[in-house]
């Protein structure tokens, strides 16, 4: 089992605090002979729908020295996971959480704009002082 992020459980509370049901902590990922673990799998019953939408979401702090190298590594996890995750559970949409300081410091910035863009991100943006979501950008 991997290390958990410095946020794991604080964006485990935010997804909570917005009605979702965790059913995975972590949802394990296997290709081949690679395990991989996603940090939380959940869903949430939409009621106008009657139907389920259900999501799997990678943490990432960006907290190290180099913001570039936090980017570099979490773009290529999240298209690692998104490809397996499409032939694995093809009814989870994968999301990057990022803290509310780091979408702005960062993927509000062309070269995040870029990568939401190139890379089809859809990221979840969190306020760790009020454990809630305050964005979704799909």
């Amino acid at each position: 089992m991997p290390a958990l992020d410095l946020y794991h459980n604080t964006v485990k509370k935010s997804l909570l605090n917005d009605g979702w049901i965790i059913t995975h902590d972590p949802l394990h990922l296997k290709w081949g002979k690679k395990d991989m673990y996603v940090d939380l799998g959940a869903k949430q019953v939409l009621a106008a729908e009657r139907g389920k939408q259900k999501i799997a979401v990678e943490v990432k702090s960006f907290v190290s020295d180099s913001e570039m190298q936090d980017l570099r590594e979490a773009i290529g996890q999240f298209t690692i996971y998104r490809s397996v995750l499409q032939r694995t559970y093809p009814e989870h949409t994968l999301y990057l959480a990022v803290r509310d300081i780091t979408y702005e410091s960062l993927f509000e910035e062309p070269i995040g704009q870029l990568m939401i863009e190139d890379e089809k991100l859809k990221l979840i943006v969190f306020d760790p002082n009020q454990e809630a979501i305050v964005k979704w950008i799909l």
